[in-house]
């Protein structure tokens, strides 16, 4: 559900602004020392797992240690096309396996597989190699992007998206809602049996809130349950690259 006629203070003319100036602009990478700053754009990377998958603890970790840091959404989807080796996932759910498919497809990889972790929608990596996923986080927030602003209403019911340039084919804004912080698993059958299984802002729930074309919107909120959070994101339609992140916690 949507409300339009919704402005964020100062947004409609900024927006049009920072619309105008983008396209003149250089198209350089921004000094590594922003990385951190407090007006860069979030990195988000998304890891797929699955608590059967032997090789995916390394990932776990990896992933474990990069949420830690400051910039970067780190967000756990568990995958069920591992439980036919004897254990059922516990966070797995199909809209999450079906998430990884749909990088598959704009990605163009042959195939899906785990541990397998997605760097704001234009790049994935096995992620179980900690310096390698490091020095592509810093390579994505390097990038010069200019996201609409994502604001969450005092009431906290609502989002709203600013303007900004709208990508081709045009973008569409999710709600995630995961449980932050780790969580440990004890594995009681299959590849992974007898081993206690770590994974970090696990996703509940994934829905998708509406279409964004450059314009001020104002999204309704799913409901969240104590000790959840959600985070928003900005995601194109086509290539899938996430444009825009933020979470409420």
């Amino acid at each position: 559900m949507r409300t339009t006629g919704w402005v964020i203070a100062g947004t409609v003319m900024a927006g049009a602004v920072l619309s105008m100036g983008a396209s003149a602009q250089p198209t350089g990478a921004r000094p590594a020392a922003t990385r951190h700053a407090a007006n860069t754009p979030p990195v988000v990377i998304e890891l797929f797992t699955a608590q059967g998958c032997g090789s995916c603890l390394e990932a776990n970790a990896a992933v474990e240690r990069a949420a830690a840091e400051p910039g970067v959404i780190a967000l756990t989807y568990g995958v069920d096309y591992w439980d036919y080796l004897g254990w059922t996932d516990t966070f797995a759910q199909p809209e999450f396996s079906e998430r990884q498919r749909a990088y598959r497809a704009a990605l163009r990889l042959r195939g899906v597989s785990t541990p397998e972790v997605v760097i704001d929608g234009r790049r994935q990596m096995s992620g179980a190699r900690a310096a390698e996923l490091e020095a592509a986080i810093d390579e994505e927030a390097s990038r010069l992007n200019w996201p609409p602003q994502i604001e969450f209403r005092e009431t906290g019911d609502r989002v709203g998206i600013g303007s900004g340039r709208a990508p081709v084919g045009g973008a569409e804004v999710i709600a995630v809602t995961y449980t932050p912080g780790p969580q440990v698993v004890q594995v009681r059958s299959g590849e992974n049996r007898g081993q206690s299984v770590r994974h970090m802002n696990v996703v509940r729930d994934i829905k998708r809130l509406g279409d964004w074309r450059g314009r001020p919107v104002l999204y309704v909120l799913p409901e969240v349950r104590s000790g959840e959070a959600l985070a928003i994101l900005v995601q194109t339609k086509t290539d899938r690259r996430i444009i825009g992140a933020k979470i409420r916690s």
